[in-house]
């Protein structure tokens, strides 16, 4: 049967379905309009387009590991009670394992084959959405490997084994003891969690945020009245300060103070035995840059009774 274009747009319009689940839906039903819709919502296809609109800013990060591998997913929901609940959290595990598999691209990972069931891992958030009832989003991925080595996991806030509010993966690469390497990939990543760098050195830093941090440095420095050239010490005096603050190996390290990052590394290579080099971390904190709704309760109990 010939499905118009305008009919499948008139259905997804309807339902907020995709395009080729609409037209699936026409062609199973013979253009009919309402069966196609009931077709949807039998599949739980409809019930999660409705849901879809709504944002999803809690959820889980999770973490996995497999040899010199680790990555690191957020899959989000749209309360945090959902982050307690067995079928999200296996979820959860298996969307970070996948994410193994592929390197950490979101895109192969969400295309991937679920494990046990004949469709993608994007296609199993669907069916989750319409079994729980809420909006969800496998929103992003990430991986990191090492030739020799550990990539360290680290799960701040964690509910579970693996899961948790904020994921961290740091990268070690040395010929050492890989459990003492895990102990020290640990503490750093602990460490990441906690201070949020921005990159791991100074020549890692974009450099439109150095520049943007150093007009601020040049317009608070002229108020001082000094000379240009004084002027000119103070700034990368405080742009040296900003690569301390903001750059991981030259952070002050949190587990001692008195060390930076790098310098303990430096130094926990006589119990790895063997030199190591931090090659990169990945840090996901859940929710972040999601823009939340703000709603007003008191409203919303008036409006539903009516009264405004």
């Amino acid at each position: 049967m010939n499905i118009s274009a305008a009919l499948v747009k008139d259905l997804r319009e309807k339902t907020g379905v995709g395009m080729m689940d609409c037209k699936a839906a026409l062609i199973e039903n013979n253009g009919d309009m309402e069966a196609a819709i009931d077709w949807l919502r039998a599949k739980g296809l409809a019930k999660a387009a409705k849901k879809a609109g709504r944002v999803a800013a809690e959820g889980l990060v999770g973490v996995a590991v497999k040899g010199t591998t680790a990555a690191v997913v957020e899959v989000n929901s749209e309360t945090d009670f959902v982050a307690r609940n067995d079928a999200f959290q296996a979820l959860v595990r298996a969307v970070a394992a996948i994410a193994v598999e592929n390197g950490g691209d979101h895109a192969a990972t969400a295309a991937a084959a679920y494990p046990g069931k004949a469709h993608s891992v994007e296609a199993e958030v669907k069916e989750l959405v319409a079994t729980i009832g809420e909006n969800m989003n496998f929103r992003r991925s990430a991986a990191l490997t090492v030739s020799a080595g550990v990539v360290a996991p680290y799960v701040h806030a964690a509910i579970a084994d693996g899961l948790g509010k904020i994921g961290v993966l740091v990268a070690l690469e040395s010929t050492g003891n890989a459990d003492e390497l895990t102990k020290l990939g640990r503490q750093v990543a602990m460490h990441v969690a906690a201070t949020n760098p921005l990159a791991l050195s100074a020549e890692d830093v974009d450099p439109a945020v150095v520049e943007r941090e150093r007009a601020i440095f040049v317009e608070q420095a002229k108020e001082s009245g000094k000379p240009a050239q004084v002027i000119e010490k103070m700034v990368e005096g405080r742009i040296r300060k900003f690569y301390e603050e903001s750059t991981l190996l030259k952070q002050a390290f949190v587990i001692n103070p008195d060390l930076t990052v790098e310098a303990a590394v430096k130094a926990a290579e006589a119990t790895v035995g063997a030199p190591i080099k931090v090659t990169g971390f990945v840090r996901f904190a859940l929710g972040e840059g999601i823009e939340k709704e703000e709603t007003d309760f008191a409203a919303e109990v008036a409006a539903a009774a009516g009264t405004k």
